[in-house]
Parts: structure tokens; sequence; C-alpha cells
């Protein structure tokens, strides 16, 4: 007998000895670099000391990235991952496919009732939770209030996208790397097209019609690309085609944007100790064009349980730890209440502490104006508010995505980037069979 294996065998015997009954178990979970996420990890002691039978093992990975990784194990079944943190377009689609567990058997003190009726609907399917929400987001402005001072503007609460175009020219100054606005530009389903699919349904577009036509080709569409190239061609940083929320978040923090419209959880990053303009940030609702709809989204990133997992009830403990009321109040006693993951618990939002966080209000009136159910001006056969609800989407918003950040780049007009839009979609369409 070897020395190693004496001494395994002599490990064995005292673990059974000091009854020990299981063996660690260790969970692999994929997530996201957003800061909240990256916040939760430097938090692990508190999970540690009261699951110490559970070792966790991070995959931290762009937003791209992630997704890709993620779509790509659970569609084979490949148990990569116990925990993976998916969207609010995942988890119907998936949990209709069979690839996620139910998380129905939380345990009763997590108060699933308590979850916000918006959020929760997102990521339940015929009576199953198949996610938890770690945040909840809407998107809204955020703009600079001593910028717009100097300029001599208010920030309407409610601001139209001509206000928006009003300020961003006010507030540019290149000379200074001062810039209007910033907005999504990188590549991506999830990342420029959920920006520019949202703020196209405050434009009266929408990506199909009642019988699954592109609509790429109609005046709408040509409105809201229209405007959005010049927002950022005039009065926008160098090189947007390059920047999705952490580079626009980096930018805002560094003081070179005069507004940014993006997802609301990014409101307590801007109002931060890493942020140099942090007493000086104003919020306001997502614009619109009087046509009865905002130009923002409905989103929560989740973490879910494939149904691959070979550790499911470690994963499901692990879940509960990161989504539950007592999560909130551990980031509140460590990092202040504005720095609590939004948009998830109505307790939160009854919480007196909560109700003095000054976005606190704006993030919750711009969640609940969103409606994925009907997310447009004209009538459509799908819902989401920043994605249609198909399986295909994914691959369709990532092509359109490619090309409307090519025609940002300067690499192509307006036109030829929605003339491409349509022909490719149309051709996916047709292929997949919605349109015979």
């Amino acid at each position: 007998m070897t020395k190693t294996l004496r001494a395994l065998l002599g490990a064995t015997a005292l673990a059974t000895l000091a009854g020990v009954a299981s063996a660690e178990t260790t969970i692999t979970v994929a997530t996201v670099n957003n800061g909240d996420m990256v916040r939760m990890q430097g938090l692990m002691d508190d999970f540690n000391a009261k699951h110490p039978d559970i070792k966790v093992e991070w995959v931290t990975l762009e937003e791209n990235v992630l997704r890709q990784n993620v779509t790509t194990d659970i569609a084979t079944g490949g148990g990569q991952y116990d925990v993976i943190t998916i969207g609010t377009y995942e988890v119907p689609i998936w949990g209709k496919q069979g690839w996620l567990e139910s998380l129905n058997d939380l345990p009763a003190e997590y108060d699933v009732d308590d979850l916000l009726p918006a959020i929760r609907g997102g990521l339940t399917v015929d009576g199953n939770l198949y996610a938890a929400p770690f945040y909840g987001e809407s998107s809204m402005v955020m703009y600079r209030k001593d910028l717009m001072e100097a300029a001599g503007l208010t920030m309407p609460d409610a601001p139209t996208w001509a206000d928006i175009e009003k300020a961003a020219a006010a507030m540019t100054d290149k000379s200074k790397e001062q810039y209007g606005i910033c907005l999504r530009g990188k590549a991506g389903w999830g990342e420029n097209m959920a920006f520019l699919t949202a703020m196209s349904n405050s434009f009266g577009a929408r990506w199909f019609d009642e019988k699954w036509v592109p609509q790429f080709d109609q005046p709408e569409w040509k409105a809201t690309l229209d405007t959005y190239l010049k927002l950022m061609n005039e009065y926008g940083p160098p090189g947007a085609s390059n920047n999705g929320f952490n580079e626009n978040l980096t930018l805002f923090q560094q003081g070179k944007c005069g507004m940014w419209i993006d997802a609301t959880v990014a409101a307590s990053f801007v109002t931060g100790k890493d942020s140099t303009v942090a007493d000086k940030v104003g919020f306001a609702l997502a614009p619109d064009n009087g046509l009865g709809k905002r130009g923002n989204w409905l989103w929560a990133w989740s973490l879910a349980v494939p149904s691959s997992s070979d550790a499911k009830d470690a994963a499901k403990v692990f879940i509960d730890w990161a989504t539950n009321k007592d999560y909130l109040a551990l980031v509140a006693s460590k990092e202040g209440w504005a720095n609590v993951p939004p948009g998830t618990r109505t307790s939160l939002y009854s919480n007196e502490e909560y109700a003095k966080v000054p976005f606190a209000k704006m993030t919750i009136d711009s969640i609940n104006s969103a409606d994925p159910n009907a997310p447009t001006v004209k009538p459509v056969p799908y819902v989401g508010v920043q994605f249609v609800a198909i399986p295909e989407f994914q691959g369709l918003g990532t092509t359109v995505g490619e090309i409307f950040s090519a025609a940002l780049a300067g690499q192509k007009t307006a036109d030829e980037a929605l003339a491409e839009a349509q022909a490719a979609v149309t051709d996916e369409m047709k292929a997949a069979g919605y349109i015979q």
C-alpha cells in the first residue's frame, strides 16, 4: 500500500468517525461580468459560512460570450455549469424545451409571492418558476445635471426624442472629450439591438407584422436608425460601434457622457464610489415620440439550474442564497441601500430606507411602464419589449446588430443597412417556416 493511499484511507476513516455524512459538492456558476455579479462574488464569505459543504467555482464572462457559451452547453446537454445566468428572453423558451429545472421547491422563506409580478411572470412557464431574478431592470435616461444647467436646459421627467437631441447638442464639447450622449453600439441581440429594438417601439416600428413579415423596409425603422446614427455621429464618442454596457458605464463614470440611455441597474454605479460625477447625476424616463410607447425595455438577469447539472440540490441552495431577501439586506449592510440589486421584490420598494435612494422611484416607474405583451404601437404576433420571444431571435438579433453596428462605424449607409437587414431576416424567417 502506498503512502498516498494509506493517507487517503486514513482521511476517509477520520471523516467517517467524525460523522461527516457527505463529501463537499462543487458547483460551477456561469455569470456575466456586470457590477452586481462581481459584487456578489465579493460577498461569498457569507455563503461559505452558511454552506461549508458547497464549493462554488466561477466562470465570469462578457455578455455576448456568456450567452454563446451557455446556449451551446444547455442545448447539447453538456453539463458544464450548475447555475447559469440567463435573461427574460431565454427562460420561457428553454423552460418549454425542458432544459431548466423548476424552482417551485425553493423554501417557503424565499417568499416567491414577493417577486414583482412583471418580473416573475417573465420567468414562469405553465406555473413553473424556471429562474430566480438576481436583478430586474428597465432602461432610463441618466444625465449630467450640471451640464444641463450650464446649457440653460431642464430635463423633463418624461422626455421626447426631440428633447434628447436638443440636450445632446447642447452638452457636446468634443475638444474636452465631452460627448452629449452615449448609447450602445456593440453588435449583439442583447447589446445594440436591445437598445435599438426598444427605441424602435417608440417610433412606431416593429420587427414583424402580424404575418411575420419583417418590417425593416418601413419608414418607422428608417426614422429610428436615422435618429440613432445622427445622435451618435454628431454627439457621441469615437469608436462607439465597440461600446456596450460596460464601456459606456466607464465613459459616464469618467465624466465623458452628458447622457446615457441604458439599464436602470446602472444607476448605482454612476452614483457610486467609482464615478467622478456621482453627485451630478439626474434620472428621467426613456424617451418617446408621443405615440404611446417609450423606448425602454424590461429585463431580468436571473439564475437557473440546467437540467444537465449533476448537482441540482446544491445549485438551488446557492440560488436561494443569492436571490432572497437576506441577500438584499447583506448588500445593504456592506455597501449601502443604493447598491442593493434592484427590480426584483415588492418589499424592496416599500422599504423606507430604499425609498431614499434617488433613482428608486424612476427605476420602478420604468419597469412598470414596459409591457412585453403589447410592446409596439401596431399589433404584432410576438411578446417581448427589446426582443422577440422566438428561438430564432438570438441569431436574427445578432445578425441585424452586426449590420447596424457596421452602419454606425461608417461602413454602410442607413438605407443599405436596413435593406440588408430586411433581406437577411426575410431569408431566415422563410427558412424557419414562419413565411410561406
